[in-house]
């Protein structure tokens, strides 16, 4: 089965083995987009976080024949030209960053609410942390990190 879609603003083509196959294994195996990381398996801990159509989904649960036709952001298309992306900055700025494993869905989760609530409220930040599981922080550095880069979009387009 042949798939289309735009992966950080690229066409692509991958011909897929088998109609089973999970979105995190094309965009690691397939397409070597390794910043997508593996985490439970089952959805919960969002560490496989991609943006699908400017929503965050777990990609361990979707399945890559329906991708078709879709856009798919990951981790690796939100520097521009060497620059980080601002919430990506946000986070280095904050030191909202430990061993990594989470970062990526932390960040692409940050991009997605941002996207769509350039000043969001406490709450819809919590929410959106929460749906990524860190196991090294008490969250405070990556809530300050939204904030951060909230501050930093809005001051980029003044």
């Amino acid at each position: 089965m042949l798939i289309r879609f735009t992966l950080n603003g690229d066409p692509v083509e991958v011909a897929l083995k088998a109609a089973d196959r999970l979105l995190i294994d094309v965009l690691r195996e397939d397409l070597r987009m390794t910043g997508t990381k593996h985490g439970c398996g089952i959805g919960s801990c969002g560490t496989c976080t991609v943006i699908l159509d400017g929503e965050p989904i777990a990609s361990c649960l979707q399945l890559a024949a329906l991708v078709d036709g879709c856009e798919i952001r990951t981790i690796e298309g939100l520097a521009d030209a060497g620059r980080l992306h601002a919430v990506q900055q946000a986070f280095v700025n904050k030191a909202a960053l430990q061993c990594g494993i989470c970062t990526p869905g932390h960040v692409l989760a940050a991009c997605a609410l941002l996207d769509k609530h350039p000043h969001p409220t406490d709450e819809e930040i919590r929410t959106s942390a929460d749906s990524v599981y860190c196991r090294c922080t008490g969250y405070q550095r990556i809530l300050d990190a939204y904030r951060e880069a909230a501050r930093l979009l809005g001051a980029a387009t003044r």
